[in-house]
């Protein structure tokens, strides 16, 4: 790698800005957020930009069109992305093709774009000349774009479980009562993990049982701006007169037991994240196949003794067989606790698991 052009410390604290930018953008849809800071010869910052979502000029283009509104003299620059600059025309033009012309010296990059139909941007830029590093803050970088990076390199997208239990795991009754287990502070939480992820997915049992309406909304109670797609698996039909058809985000009804085939199915609408909200039979399907990619786990202090599991019977025998994900945050929420855990694995190919007949 080459040496950075203005140190290390200099090149770091741009990236962090450049990554703080990124994470403006929205997390929900196809593109992945990027963010770009361009320094003058002498380590000052002179434009920054990122991407505001699809359809919008992309962070390195925002950035070059601040720069231009201000007067800056480009060329001689130093370009500081989050994301390798891309190569190919879309909605707009190559990114790389755009710092070419406008004279960038340098482009320092925190991830490669792993998009088959994006990537080539670094050996486009170095072919012109460009000096391009590759890897600054690039765990950082893979952080911020986790999902997204997960969903092209895989074909399918990241999948949240999400599950709101008693202290005990119930997430009802005995009576089949369910509401509210949890707190407002926990709820509200929710609700804005919903507005960031491009689906929510329950069993066609759950539509049975619940008849959910799966929306994001706004603590006021009102839908939120972005409402993501509604899914159901199974191959039980939607009622005609299911709250499902009613405000929100467009509705797609599986009918399939494969989760692989349903994940996939996801990928190809460029689903990136997917939260799955189902019941027992969808928890334990998941989680058998090794398809959960992190856990949310919303906890009240309450106390049911009896009633429905979170999660269905495993098939798990033995301590040592049991699934095991790696906690990164525990979060209090009100009288709850949210801990958010990932797992402990690398991230399956393929899926062979199939939905449960209930679902």
């Amino acid at each position: 790698m080459t040496q950075p052009a203005h140190g290390t410390h200099t090149l770091e604290t741009a990236m962090r800005r450049a990554l703080d930018l990124a994470a403006r953008g929205p997390a929900h849809g196809p593109n992945p957020r990027v963010g770009c800071v361009l320094l003058a010869p002498d380590g000052r910052t002179v434009a920054e930009g990122f991407h505001r979502g699809a359809g919008t000029p992309h962070a390195e283009a925002a950035a070059l069109g601040a720069a231009r509104a201000a007067g800056v003299d480009i060329r001689g620059t130093t370009a500081v992305v989050t994301l390798e600059p891309c190569a190919h025309h879309g909605r707009t033009g190559p990114c790389a093709d755009a710092l070419i012309e406008a004279g960038v010296a340098t482009v320092h990059v925190a991830v490669r774009d792993p998009n088959p139909v994006a990537t080539g941007g670094a050996e486009r830029l170095r072919a012109a000349g460009t000096e391009v590093t590759i890897g600054t803050l690039a765990a950082d970088g893979e952080e911020l774009l986790r999902p997204w990076l997960h969903a092209v390199r895989t074909g399918r997208p990241w999948v949240t479980l999400k599950l709101a239990t008693s202290l005990d795991g119930r997430v009802a009754a005995a009576d089949g009562t369910s509401r509210w287990i949890t707190g407002a502070a926990a709820r509200e939480h929710a609700h804005t993990v919903r507005a960031q992820v491009d689906a929510i997915a329950v069993g066609s049992g759950t539509v049975a049982a619940d008849d959910p309406s799966l929306t994001a909304r706004t603590p006021d109670g009102d839908l939120a701006g972005h409402q993501p797609l509604r899914v159901v698996l199974g191959t039980r039909p939607v009622p005609g007169d299911a709250r499902l058809h009613g405000p929100g985000g467009p509705l797609l009804h599986l009918p399939t037991h494969d989760l692989d085939a349903a994940l996939r199915a996801l990928g190809e609408r460029e689903v990136r994240h997917v939260l799955v909200e189902g019941g027992p039979t969808v928890a334990a399907a998941l989680l058998a196949a090794d398809a959960v990619d992190e856990l949310h786990a919303y906890v009240a202090p309450v106390l049911l003794g009896a009633g429905a599991n979170a999660v269905a019977d495993l098939g798990i025998s033995t301590i040592g067989d049991a699934a095991r994900f790696a906690t990164r945050s525990v979060t209090r929420l009100g009288d709850d606790v949210l801990l958010v855990a990932r797992r402990r694995t690398p991230p399956p190919s393929t899926a062979h698991q199939s939905v449960q007949e209930e679902i």
